[in-house]
């Protein structure tokens, strides 16, 4: 009866997660950058903004609120990422177990996009400026018995903009579910609730809210661990349309309207909304993480040559207190920012 009501309680909060206010936007239609990039090597190396997974760790906590367990109580997580453009995006975190409460995890995230060189209106130099975020999260996780445990994070966000200032505040909120032993995990996650409440302009600016769910599975005995994400699940359509490579084409002598068929565009987009990974054990020390992401194939594809825009990996070390994960993600055509991830028990 309880297994019941736990499973009814989960069925109703991901319908109350779907039919949320429709402020949600893909991204390039939103703002808070900092709050859509992932966290760790680890989620970047498999493709993932978060990853469904118990005993993933300090890291996986910190996108997926519901896998804030205290087995990570006294570890620290140092992550840091080299962007592309010269700046820079990074975090802290530390867990608590309050033995009652659940386990908490306390985060401190920034995101430095470099320096700018500013000109007044007849373009006489100024001099530089920088811009940046900075996140502070405070994350609750409870494990209810051996199947669900449930979490939250509180996020506020400051960010600094040469002389503008804005500020918001955000929620994430997720749901576990994990089986046979630990093998099978599955996660409801909702990303990003909330509004900015000082803005840089007249009026807010929309944050990248999302409702997304993954699952991961290890068959017994196997090597190796598969994971696989639906993203962007408030919304169907998701395609961008590139105005200098239109996918619907007018056949400038007949007239005629050429674009794809019906049955190929419903499965290109639900394509998009979805990414695969998959971790390999070498032993009981290093993995292997591999990650395809069909959706960023799409919009960062070359007509010129073929690129691996689309792949992810990394690799990393466990041992008794530490860990260390190394990762990079083809986010652009011709460059991958590097990942690094460090955990260490006190």
């Amino acid at each position: 009866m309880r297994s019941m009501k736990r499973i009814r309680a989960i069925i109703l909060l991901v319908f109350s997660f779907y039919f949320l206010p429709s402020y949600a936007q893909l991204a390039g239609m939103t703002t808070m950058a900092v709050l859509d990039m992932p966290t760790s090597a680890r989620t970047a190396g498999l493709g993932m903004d978060f990853i469904s997974m118990q005993g993933g760790g300090i890291n996986a906590g910190l996108d997926n609120p519901s896998l804030i367990s205290p087995n990570d109580t006294r570890r620290m997580a140092l992550n840091y990422t080299a962007m592309l453009s010269g700046g820079s995006f990074g975090s802290v975190a530390y867990a608590l177990d309050s033995k009652r409460f659940g386990t908490f995890l306390v985060s401190l995230r920034f995101n430095s996009y470099g320096r700018f060189t500013s000109y007044d209106e007849q373009e006489h130099w100024e001099g530089t400026f920088g811009a940046a975020d900075y996140q502070l999260g405070i994350g609750w996780g409870l494990k209810v018995d051996s199947a669900f445990s449930f979490g939250a994070t509180f996020k506020p966000v400051l960010s600094q903009y040469e002389s503008y200032t804005a500020f918001t505040i955000a929620f994430d909120v997720a749901a576990t579910y994990t089986a046979a032993e630990g093998r099978l995990s599955a996660t409801a996650l909702a990303r990003n609730i909330g509004t900015q409440v000082v803005t840089m302009g007249v009026e807010p600016q929309k944050i990248p809210f999302e409702l997304t769910a993954a699952v991961s599975y290890k068959m017994l005995r196997a090597p190796f661990r598969l994971f696989a994400a639906a993203r962007h699940l408030q919304h169907w359509q998701i395609a961008y349309e590139d105005p200098l490579e239109p996918t619907t084409i007018r056949d400038p002598f007949t007239g005629e309207i050429n674009s794809p068929g019906v049955l190929t565009q419903v499965l290109d987009n639900i394509g998009r909304h979805i990414d695969v990974g998959a971790e390999v054990y070498i032993g009981k020390m290093f993995f292997v993480d591999l990650g395809y992401s069909y959706r960023q194939a799409r919009e960062m594809r070359s007509i010129e040559a073929f690129n691996l825009s689309a792949f992810s990996f990394g690799i990393g070390f466990r041992a008794k207190r530490i860990e260390f994960v190394y990762a990079r993600n083809n986010y652009h055509l011709s460059q991958a920012p590097n990942h690094i991830s460090l955990v260490y028990k006190f």
